[in-house]
């Protein structure tokens, strides 16, 4: 074995006691059709209000061309694997469900540091003069297909990385290096005729397998969708007031799933209260999600989700929780109440559920 493979054999094991679960490395031109699939995604319109994904396409179709000098890509995996279904809580409607990933500390501030520890290790083990770059998330890098290039797991029919030795739930890092170190072989798809993923969507988000489009998907419309979600669309969206776990709890491959080692990963939020989110001012909400990746939404964007969650609960008990919100500076949010206290009053007067099944 040459220098370059101990050296990767090294890191590999390094990587394993930093708490990564896996370790593939591609080359950065290893997915070519990766630009033109972004750009039929942008030309449909399938991105909805995210700008900053055609703003940087070029970057993001061709990971060369992010950083010309990189020979190579480490992939990483980091489990968040739940210890119970997540779809447990849509059977509370008084509660709010939360993304599995978003219920512990911020993922980007734990794997981005484990990363630049490994980088850190890298470096002192490499050449004099080689660099590396790290990424979590929130650069123009397309991690899932460099991730399957990289080995480490498919990109399933609901667009998401999944392996068969993790199952779907785990986080994505990239080191971006100078090094020329061994590839690995890509990885092919096992989802063979299964359609439980998109079968699971709530909002048929899922034009047909391996598309998604964003507008109609739960993550986007409560996290990225700025303003009123569509009346359509907010009575599908359950008490689902921040991502969605669907797709990915009903993969087949979860019975593989790695447990996540990771104590921050733990949840911290849980399903709180419907009544109690929709009292949060901006002081309360920051207080309340510091250190979540929540924070990033917003006071304003999480009760206006948490107010399609009330009108879709059929509980006129919530009914005070949307009315004390009608008078809100924010005018979404002060639809919203009105949308919810409609379909309330809708369930108080005539006892006839949000659609029109008899409560």
């Amino acid at each position: 074995m040459n220098g370059a493979g101990v050296l990767k054999d090294r890191l590999t094991a390094r990587a394993l006691e930093e708490g990564f679960s896996k370790l593939g490395i591609c080359a950065p031109d290893a997915v070519p059709g990766t630009a033109e699939r972004l750009r039929a995604f942008l030309a449909a319109g399938h991105h909805g209000q995210m700008g900053w994904m055609a703003e940087r396409e070029h970057w993001r179709g061709n990971a060369a061309a992010l950083w010309p000098e990189a020979r190579s890509v480490i992939m990483l995996a980091e489990v968040y694997t739940p210890e119970a279904d997540p779809r447990d809580v849509l059977a509370c409607p008084d509660r709010a469900a939360i993304s599995v990933y978003a219920q512990g500390k911020d993922y980007h501030d734990l794997v981005k540091r484990r990363l630049k520890r490994l980088g850190r290790w890298l470096l002192d083990q490499a050449p004099e003069g080689a660099g590396i770059k790290v990424f979590v998330d929130t650069a123009p890098v397309m991690e899932k297909p460099l991730a399957e290039a990289a080995g480490l797991g498919w990109q399933g029919k609901h667009t998401n990385l999944l392996a068969r030795d993790l199952g779907s739930w785990f986080f994505l890092g990239a080191i971006f290096t100078t090094l020329d170190l061994p590839k690995d072989a890509p990885e092919i798809s096992h989802c063979g005729s299964c359609t439980a993923c998109l079968d699971a969507c709530p909002t048929g988000a899922f034009p047909a397998p391996y598309q998604l489009d964003a507008r109609r998907c739960i993550s986007y419309l409560t996290i990225e969708h700025h303003g009123p979600v569509e009346p359509e669309l907010r009575a599908l969206m359950g008490n689902r007031i921040y991502g969605c776990d669907d797709c990915l709890a009903a993969c087949p491959w979860n019975k593989f799933a790695a447990a996540a080692k990771e104590i921050g990963y733990q949840p911290r939020v849980g399903a709180p209260e419907l009544a109690d989110l929709a009292a949060l001012d901006d002081a309360a909400f920051r207080a309340r999600f510091a250190g979540s990746p929540i924070k990033r939404i917003g006071r304003n964007r999480l009760v206006r989700n948490v107010l399609y969650a009330i009108g879709n609960s059929g509980l006129p008990a919530l009914l005070p929780s949307a009315a004390a919100l009608l008078g809100d500076d924010d005018s979404t949010v002060a639809e919203a109440a009105a949308w919810a206290i409609g379909r309330l009053s809708q369930v108080q007067d005539n006892g006839v559920g949000p659609d029109g099944a008899a409560w």
